[in-house]
């Protein structure tokens, strides 16, 4: 299909990411316009006028917000390379994984992230736990869509390198081989995917950009 697609977004954003890996795995060519976060372009801010924030997909002049949003419509005008499955349970569990790592997984890796003290390890802990159960829902397998990449790989994949940045940064543990075999070697697998791993931003430019982050969230937290 021949059509006008341009993504907005920001070069360290984990969800402009993921739509990077929904059109490059459906091989989808489009223009990305790369955002300055602190100055949001006129034309940002037209698209995305509830929410101001990348990113946005733009597709035939109709512009689209929200990550998981846009994944579900790019899955759905682009019927090649499926990314959801083709049984409705299938699909209903694949939102559920994907919505779980959003509103559980995320922001407790990054009250991680921003803590310190005793708040630090409870954070840590409360995201372990979440990791944990994220876990579960490989059910054994290499990739959350069995032999191939699913909605939810694309959708959760990200975490594996912002968990690393924060235990890195933050000096804490997250995810191991020991506790989370299977979340570990699934990070991994993903991560090292040829179609996965090139639209992955330099992991010293990612630990450089996500210091100065934690020292501005840090200093405003005083």
């Amino acid at each position: 299909m021949a059509a006008s697609v341009s993504l907005f977004g920001y070069w360290a954003s984990p969800f402009t990411l993921r739509i990077k890996w929904a059109l490059k795995l459906k091989g989808i060519q489009y223009e990305y316009i790369e955002e300055d976060l602190p100055n949001k372009s006129p034309l940002l801010l037209q698209y995305n006028p509830v929410h101001k924030k990348i990113p946005v997909l733009v597709h035939e002049g109709k512009p689209l917000a929200e990550s998981l949003v846009i994944m579900e419509y790019i899955d759905e005008v682009w019927k090649e390379s499926p990314l959801l499955p083709q049984d409705p349970y299938g699909r209903a569990k694949a939102r559920f994984w994907s919505n779980f790592a959003d509103d559980k997984c995320v922001p407790s890796v990054m009250r991680t992230f921003v803590a310190e003290g005793e708040d630090k390890e409870k954070a840590a802990e409360e995201a372990r736990e979440h990791l944990k159960t994220l876990e579960s829902g490989l059910e054994g397998k290499q990739l959350f869509g069995g032999e191939k990449i699913n909605f939810v790989d694309v959708a959760v994949g990200w975490i594996g390198i912002w968990a690393r940045i924060v235990e890195k940064i933050a000096d804490v543990n997250l995810i191991d081989a020991k506790t989370m075999p299977l979340l570990d070697a699934w990070f991994a697998k993903f991560l090292e995917l040829p179609t996965i791993k090139e639209c992955v931003p330099p992991w010293d430019k990612l630990l450089e950009h996500n210091r100065g982050f934690r020292n501005i969230l840090t200093y405003a937290a005083t």
